[in-house]
């Protein structure tokens, strides 16, 4: 009877520990893991050519070129590309900044064709999301596609943003696996 109750104790005692021993290495590996949104910083600056560009620096340092904020030809003379990068930079911060910008993706707001943060995969576009608005006319996804992942994107040279593509992959950038794959910007 003694060495039964011996042997549930050890049996328990095994368990517990390799419980304990797992839950340690969990939270010791998901600890380690870098977060690259969590910790980035959205800034606009200027390449090498004085064009605007939204940046996002991570933790380690490291500049990911965004977008290249280029084209003027369909939004008041007022929103210069300068004055976009400014604001839509300023918008990266703020839902990193309050948990919603955990995926990027496209979708269309008042009949016009945006780019959004989203907290959740497959979350709709709303006003409280916007990132950016684009050419009315534009397909969202093919633009998000090529400002997220063209040759450019993954060279890390960032993207102009410009309009007019055309492409019917729905989109969800995970933000945080973005800005750990992409190159810092020459």
């Amino acid at each position: 009877m003694k060495q039964q109750i011996f042997e549930n104790a050890i049996t328990r005692a095994t368990r517990v520990l390799a419980i304990a021993s797992l839950t340690a290495f969990a939270t010791t590996a998901t600890i380690s893991q870098p977060s690259y949104a969590g910790s980035a910083t959205f800034y606009c600056g200027q390449n090498q050519d004085g064009v605007p560009v939204t940046f996002a620096r991570t933790q380690d340092g490291k500049n990911v070129p965004m977008i290249r904020w280029l084209s003027n030809n369909y939004f008041s003379q007022k929103l210069t590309p300068q004055r976009r990068c400014q604001e839509v930079s300023q918008r990266f911060q703020r839902y990193l900044d309050n948990g919603t910008l955990r995926f990027i993706k496209a979708g269309v707001l008042n009949e016009q064709p945006v780019i959004c943060a989203a907290a959740q995969k497959n979350a709709p576009c709303t006003h409280s999301t916007l990132l950016f608005t684009l050419k009315r006319g534009s397909d969202p996804n093919a633009i998000a596609h090529r400002l997220f992942y063209s040759s450019d994107s993954a060279n890390g040279n960032g993207i102009d943003e410009v309009g007019g593509d055309r492409s019917n992959d729905p989109l969800n950038i995970d933000v945080q696996s973005y800005l750990y794959f992409t190159p810092s910007g020459k």
